[in-house]
């Protein structure tokens, strides 16, 4: 598998790039194999079943929407989001959806949405399947799907990513040192080198102009996490805090020695409070952490006066550190816990962060382990299976860790004793080694301890 910035960097919808966006997408690739095989026009019946985190915490997830609308052909990218809440209400009332757009069924989401809490499918805990007959029960299609994070899916044999990259690069690389070989031979930095695997699939001025529409999605999920005002969706009743923030840190005086961490915080609470609003957010590489990229590149232009090349070359050099974590380990919160999603976007920031400031590519590999080291661990215990507590407060904490991770590399010479790869395979390992319960199951952690009463989780 080869992995491009555009496979980690993907426009979609909160509330999770694993139980929302991998949904949709599977539900439209299911669409799309009907058609393929020429059965649509005979389906009178689908079901969907999620199974093992999708089951457990897919209502608060927003999964069930996220498979109607895939049903119906939509894509993550292009759904209108204000759209959403009208078009399944509809499905739910008319008990009807349209295949693919075009081909009505009868649709009864108690009958043909099921989320399985308490099973699991063997591959990946976020596990789906679905089914298709004719008029008389007369089976036409099955397939499995599974949501392996960042919204990527595989199909039932697993190894097969749904992605369309089989493409020879120039610098391949699965590990921080094969990586590093290659900037030292050819004298590239880690974005420069990015930049020419990236040009085997599309014109360089393409890339940098993708990479910048990526960056201006960033910028308007920060300007409208500062301006929705309200309680969040879900249950739990959560306000939002970006906009009183925002207005607070415009009015305080510039003095503060700190202002630039109040923003920088400001900056991931307005995208993760907009992510689990079920806005449009970038996932980077996974809703949950969506917010700790925007943040730091904000940090970068604020106050650094970043410019357009900076902005290309930071996403850049957080996608090549991305797919190592892609690659060797996994960005699944389901399957490793929340290291693997704040972890991993903290340490891409940290890493891109330093190379745009200055530093070496060795410098950038020490800033991207110092920012992983420090999230080994981390659980994903969502309270009421919900991405707000304690996931919006943990991207601003992990913002600033990967600011000062940048900024200790920077210190140094590149040297250090725990390499990048290292640190990524034990987060693997520690990810294998944790409970169950500890990752996105809401079964664990906060999510059993914080809640006294029993709390109504509604859909996102």
């Amino acid at each position: 598998m080869t992995i491009s910035a555009f496979d980690l960097f993907k426009i979609g919808i909160g509330p999770s790039s694993s139980h929302t966006v991998g949904p949709m997408r599977a539900a439209r690739a299911f669409v799309q194999s009907l058609m393929a095989d020429k059965l649509l026009d005979r389906v009178a019946r689908v079901k969907a079943e999620l199974f093992g985190s999708l089951g457990a915490t897919g209502r608060g997830h927003g999964s069930p929407k996220a498979v109607m609308l895939g049903l119906e052909g939509e894509t993550p990218e292009q759904v209108a989001v204000d759209s959403i809440a009208a078009r399944v209400g509809d499905i739910r009332q008319s008990q009807w959806l349209a295949l693919g757009g075009r081909h009505r069924i009868e649709f009864i989401e108690k009958r043909d949405l099921i989320l399985h809490r308490r099973k699991s499918l063997p591959y990946h805990p976020n596990g789906m399947t679905f089914s298709a007959w004719a008029e008389g029960d007369q089976s036409l299609s099955a397939r499995t799907y599974y949501s392996v994070g960042g919204g990527f899916i595989v199909n039932d044999e697993a190894d097969n990513p749904i992605v369309e990259n089989a493409v020879a690069l120039p610098y391949p690389f699965t590990t921080a040192a094969e990586l590093l070989r290659h900037c030292q031979t050819e004298g590239l930095s880690i974005s420069a080198l990015m930049l020419k695997n990236e040009s085997s699939w599309r014109r360089e001025a393409e890339v940098r102009s993708g990479l910048l529409d990526i960056w201006h999605v960033m910028e308007e999920c920060v300007e409208n996490g500062c301006r929705h005002e309200g309680i969040l969706p879900g249950g739990l009743k959560v306000k939002r805090r970006a906009p009183g923030l925002y207005r607070k840190l415009f009015e305080k005086s510039a003095a503060d020695p700190l202002a630039a961490l109040d923003w920088v915080g400001l900056y991931a609470i307005a995208v993760n409070e907009e992510n689990a609003g079920g806005g449009r957010v970038v996932t980077a590489p996974t809703n949950g952490a969506a917010g700790i990229i925007p943040a730091v590149l904000h940090y970068y232009t604020r106050f650094y006066q970043g410019d357009d090349d900076g902005v290309v070359r930071f996403l850049l050099t957080a996608a090549a550190i991305g797919i190592l974590y892609k690659e060797n380990a996994s960005i699944s919160g389901a399957e490793v816990g929340c290291q693997g999603e704040v972890g991993s976007a903290c340490s891409m920031a940290a890493g891109a962060l330093a190379e745009v400031l200055g530093g070496s590519p060795q410098q950038a590999e020490n800033a991207a382990e110092i920012g992983m080291e420090h999230n080994l661990g981390l659980t994903c215990d969502p309270i009421g299976g919900l991405v707000q507590v304690p996931c919006i407060e943990r991207n601003a904490m992990a913002a600033v860790k990967a600011i000062n991770a940048a900024r200790l590399a920077l210190h140094g010479d590149g040297s250090h004793f725990v390499s990048l790869d290292k640190v990524i395979k034990t987060m693997r390992d520690t990810g294998r080694d944790m409970r169950d319960k500890y990752k996105e199951t809401a079964r664990g952690g906060l999510a059993l301890n914080v809640i006294e009463v029993p709390v109504n989780i509604i859909e996102c």
